[in-house]
């Protein structure tokens, strides 16, 4: 297997996800109504990551320990038309069945083949449409788990961990979605209802005649703008309730009106300013009709406070820009990690073979011994290539920690490096993969261009924070201010809170120090 087509496939895999996660968060962004979200949703993941047959698990009403299939999707509904069916008309207790298993674990799971798992009680309707394999993740909300959405495929597949991750990340990003979603609707629910039985009593209802004054001022209107019916009654409504730099125009329009016949507000909601007593101003929805009555002119305005409804436009704006973000900001991880960690290991291989090379007539022995350094070493950088990939931490780091991670990186230096002080504990995940990082970068600029002759490395950990030094006897004169390498590190270092500082006179050797608090 050639690098580029084991990086070309795990970077396919990798693209695969986040075109997932984006089409996703589009349907969430863009669409207002959870029943309409769902079948949506079912297709993209499906289609994205090619899985035949989708379904959505919830709660029956009034029993949160029974499932039922709310929707199905499939991309041959000709086909799998009887396997929806059935599941369709299945309702599962907890821990029955792969979704009722997610449902009372709490975590993704996974079928390789129907056909051997004694828990899954469609198997024979699943055999006799031909599918196999099956996973399933949670839908979660702060207050827990509103559902589960199970995927099925034509054919037996391992388990993909990586897959689950991203699934398991959905589901919250559809619970909170979802959350909101029936938050809003059940709001609008009581709305209608409201209207329904309080007709429009529920709206400010002001009435003026002809000459703006007002007639008819509802409890409605005394609750939004703060006057006493009894206050307002034949004054004009503009110097009550418009702000003052809107009468002007007020005024103008009305006047218009009564002049030509000239309605451009009247039957129309629009939007608009409003003022309480107080003088504080708050938007308001405004629709102007005139009383079909004989006589002058006499109009009614049906006012309604959106201040509530602004505010949750602007909050959902605002969550569908973190959740954008939040997607740039895990492939900008991903980036730093593949440039920080494998990417160094390779550079490290480049100059063995530089030096295999020139060893190569004069000590035959010696730079068959490097080759066979590199070849060893090209294939853990293969293999880490692929963790990378995935936005996984190496092996080593994962499963024996910082300490021995740090080791291996030191041993496969070309420059002589003393190692003088290591954790003995296990760290914080996160801390742990940053230091591993910034270790490897740093290394891999010494040996670029420092010139160096040796250097050392060091990780305290003191009570509250660890403390990253590299320091070499190279060249100096490197500046954090310039170039990618030291930017990189300074931002993974703030991304936890941490510092970075660089000390490199000319001809002086570099010492990079990084802090990163633990708390």
């Amino acid at each position: 297997m050639s690098a580029t087509g084991s990086t070309s496939r795990a970077a396919h895999g990798a693209n695969k996800f986040i075109a997932t996660e984006h089409a996703v968060a589009l349907i969430l962004g863009e669409t207002t109504h959870v029943a309409y979200a769902y079948p949506k949703i079912l297709a993209a993941i499906g289609s994205s990551l090619d899985w035949q047959f989708g379904a959505l698990w919830e709660p029956l009403s009034g029993d949160a320990e029974m499932l039922r299939c709310t929707e199905v999707w499939s991309n041959d509904e000709a086909r799998l038309a009887e396997f929806a069916l059935e599941s369709r008309g299945t309702v599962l207790p907890a821990g029955v069945g792969l979704p009722g298993r997610v449902w009372e674990s709490g975590q993704p799971a996974w079928i390789t083949d129907v056909r051997t798992d004694s828990n899954f009680p469609r198997a024979h309707a699943a055999v006799a449409t031909g599918l196999q394999a099956g996973f399933c993740f949670p839908v979660r909300t702060a207050s827990g788990m509103t559902g589960a959405i199970e995927f099925l495929a034509s054919e037996s597949r391992v388990p993909d961990d990586e897959l689950l991750a991203t699934m398991e990340t959905l589901g919250s990003q559809i619970g909170h979605f979802v959350e909101r979603g029936r938050a809003e609707e059940a709001a609008r629910e009581r709305e209608a209802r409201h209207a329904g039985i309080l007709d429009s009593a529920l709206d400010c209802i002001i009435t003026i005649d002809d000459k703006g004054r007002i007639l008819e001022f509802n409890a409605a209107a005394e609750h939004t703008f703060g006057y006493r019916s009894e206050e307002v009654v034949g004054r004009e409504m503009a110097e009550l309730i418009v702000p003052p730099a809107l009468r002007s125009q007020h005024r103008h329009g009305f006047s218009r009106y009564l002049e030509t016949g000239d309605a451009h507000l009247l039957n129309r909601r629009i939007e608009i300013v409003g003022m309480r007593a107080d003088g504080t101003e708050f938007p308001v929805e405004l629709t102007i009709t005139r009383i079909d009555r004989p006589g002058q002119p006499i109009f009614t305005g049906f006012v309604r406070d959106i201040t509530e409804r602004k505010r949750s436009e602007e909050e959902l704006r605002a969550s569908r820009q973190r959740l954008v973000a939040a997607q740039d900001v895990e492939r900008r991880r991903l980036e730093r990690n593949l440039h920080d960690g494998a990417q160094q290991r390779l550079v490290s291989l480049a100059l063995t073979l530089r030096l295999a090379r020139q060893q190569a007539s004069a000590a035959p022995k010696a730079a068959r011994d490097l080759l066979e350094q590199v070849a060893e070493e090209l294939a853990l950088a293969l293999k880490e290539l692929r963790e990378l990939a995935r936005g996984i931490h190496p092996t080593i780091l994962t499963e024996r920690g910082l300490g021995p991670a740090l080791e291996s990186v030191v041993g496969r230096s070309l420059i002589p490096i003393e190692v003088t002080v290591l954790p003995q504990r296990r760290l914080p995940e996160p801390v742990e993969a940053a230091a591993y990082y910034i270790v490897c970068e740093a290394l891999a600029n010494v040996a670029k261009y420092a010139e160096a002759s040796n250097a050392t490395v060091t990780v305290a950990h003191a009570d509250d924070r660890v403390v990253v030094e590299v320091t070499d006897d190279g060249v100096g004169g490197a500046d954090a201010a310039k170039g990618s390498g030291l930017t990189g590190l300074a931002d993974r270092a703030e991304a936890l809170n941490g510092r970075l500082e660089v000390e490199s006179e000319p001809a002086g050797g570099t010492r990079l120090r990084v802090e990163i608090p633990l708390t």
